[in-house]
């Protein structure tokens, strides 16, 4: 075990402290408004050369301090978790290889070095995803990756764009690409690779499918690095959307992923799944406020935002563990008495999602909800944003309510109870910043306060759009065999909204598997069948029939001659 140990402690030591100081600087940076721009001279040959260049401003710094920072106690916490995998150096190696991937996207401001990282973050997490051998793995993984890939033809697509400007440093032309169509084809194609990584409609089905990962993993994925991957881009790219068609466009897709997927949580009883729900509810949220304008905001949100999520995961990594990998809430109930400390940490993440005040998701969620209030806003992204707050905190309770109230449905005979020391420690530090983050980041990130003045009852709006939330969604599970016959009767549309809108079935039949099994038609009658038989290997048979002919002759050459010789004759005689 001490090589094991040893393999997490020095990976935890090495990300916390670099962690640590990125923060610092960070803060620095925010605080005195610097901006740097480093550049390594790789290659010079001749009169070319290759030039590596790194963006280092507050933004990119704080947020590399939040991913190492949430990296480091995911290592850590996996030392308890993976304890049963004899390849957990193989794991941790992976989740450095992740790690990197997102550094290299978050501080370059050239569009080759972020498809680097891009890339390795598309090809890490497919290697992440299968990391479990079985089918249901290898699904999610090629449903994962080739949603990914989608993103990533459009990024490439834009990377060729950009040699229109002369170089691919992007933030020295933001201004200019307002104005020309060619900006315009930038920043579209930028968007829909954005919206791919950040699994927003209609590229949503893959963000549950990746669940298949290891916990340790999707708390990381969920939190820090790959999904957030596309908002990040879409907050330096922001300047292409304010007042824009297509800033208009990411509102209504960031609003519709936002109301699918809070729906769809209602209806599902997969823990793991419930959470990635909610984190994708969490990403159209962030998707939206920066269509309207708003980047600093949706920056905050994110950064808050991976706070509890990652302790989220971490808490039902803990439950997971436990209970013998069961995912199923309905097999959970009563766990506060079993697991007291992992149960406060739960209830904490929890209430930071629904915006619990003075916890750091209320900071970031409230603040964005007041703008919303202040904004020029039509209906539909009013009823958006206000009735997916709503059910935040109906799927949460909801959640609560089956994992830690009522009577334990497992099994009877178990040995549950809070003794993973490192998974206990690497949450203790995620609880720590998840109650002081908000508070924390709102002073340094906003050391102006904005004049938000709105009547009594819209500044309680969102307070009571919660608790409203909150009391349908225990009512509901209260009442849970009346819902289930409920749901029975409404067959379809329960289908249909716990479904994600059949989202998952079009984007593995109708994207994948029929264009697949229709080159697969192609291939076996076109390039395997008439061209073929016309081509290749036509003309292989009939110059080998003639050669076996030819070669008859050759072996037989005086009977041939003679032959040949006789018939010619006759043919004389015959003409004379």
């Amino acid at each position: 075990m001490n090589w094991r140990f040893s393999i997490c402690f020095i990976s935890f030591i090495f990300l916390f402290i670099f962690s640590m100081i990125s923060l610092f600087l960070g803060f620095y940076f925010c605080l005195y408004e610097i901006k740097m721009f480093v550049e390594w001279e790789v290659v010079a040959l001749n009169s070319m050369n290759i030039v590596m260049t790194l963006l280092l401003d507050w933004m990119s710094l704080i947020f590399m301090g939040f991913v190492l920072f949430i990296s480091s106690m995911v290592i850590y916490y996996s030392h308890n978790y993976m304890e049963g995998d004899p390849y957990i150096s193989r794991f941790i190696l992976l989740v450095l290889m992740f790690v990197f991937s997102m550094m290299l996207l978050i501080i370059s401001p050239n569009m080759i070095s972020i498809l680097l990282g891009w890339d390795g973050l598309g090809l890490i997490s497919y290697l992440l995803v299968i990391y479990y051998q079985n089918f249901k793995s290898y699904s999610a993984g090629m449903l994962t990756v080739l949603s990914n890939r989608l993103g990533d033809v459009a990024f490439l697509l834009a990377i060729a764009w950009m040699l229109n400007y002369g170089s691919w440093n992007y933030v020295f032309y933001l201004n200019y690409m307002i104005t020309d169509i060619e900006g315009l084809i930038i920043s579209l194609l930028m968007v829909f690779a954005a919206m791919t990584k950040s699994a927003q409609i209609p590229f949503s089905s893959w963000l549950p499918a990746a669940m298949a990962a290891p916990t340790p993993v999707s708390s990381l994925v969920h939190s820090s690095t790959l999904v957030t991957a596309g908002v990040y881009l879409m907050i330096r790219f922001n300047i292409l959307l304010i007042g824009t068609d297509i800033g208009s466009y990411l509102l209504l897709v960031g609003g519709m992923t936002m109301f699918m997927s809070g729906l769809g949580a209602n209806y599902e009883f997969d823990l793991k799944k419930i959470i990635a729900l909610s984190t994708l509810s969490q990403l159209g949220l962030m998707m939206s406020i920066l269509s309207m304008g708003y980047p600093e905001l949706a920056f905050f949100h994110l950064l808050t935002h991976a706070f509890f999520k990652a302790l989220l995961f971490m808490c039902a990594g803990v439950i997971i563990h436990n209970l013998g990998d069961c995912q199923d809430i309905r097999f959970m109930g009563g766990l506060m008495i079993f697991f007291p400390l992992t149960s406060s940490c739960f209830m904490i993440s929890n209430m930071a999602l629904c915006g619990f005040p003075f916890l750091a998701g209320f900071y970031s969620k409230d603040l964005i909800l007041e703008m919303c209030l202040m904004s020029n806003l039509n209906v539909i992204s009013f009823v958006f944003y206000f009735f997916s707050t709503g059910m935040t905190a109906c799927y949460t309770f909801r959640l609560i309510y089956y994992v830690m109230c009522g009577s334990f449905n497992y099994k009877s005979c178990n040995s549950i109870s809070d003794e993973g020391w490192f998974m206990l420690k690497g949450m203790i530090f995620m609880v720590i910043v998840a109650v002081t983050g908000g508070s924390f980041l709102s002073w340094v990130l906003f050391r102006i306060p904005s004049m938000i003045c709105l009547p009594v009852l819209f500044k309680m709006f969102a307070l009571i759009v919660s608790i409203l939330g909150g009391l349908i969604g225990y009512q509901m599970s209260l009442m849970h065999y009346s819902t289930s016959l409920l749901s029975f009767s409404m067959i379809f549309s329960s289908f249909f909204l716990g479904s994600m809108w059949f989202m998952p079935y079009v984007s593995t039949q109708g994207t994948y598997i029929y264009p697949l099994k229709l080159g697969d038609y192609f291939l076996s009658s076109f390039d395997r069948g008439w061209c073929e038989y016309f081509g290749a290997q036509g003309i292989y048979s009939m110059f080998s029939t003639l050669t076996i002919f030819i070669q008859s002759y050759q072996n037989n050459f005086l009977k041939t001659y003679l032959m040949l010789f006789f018939a010619w004759l006759v043919f004389l005689i015959m003409i004379y």
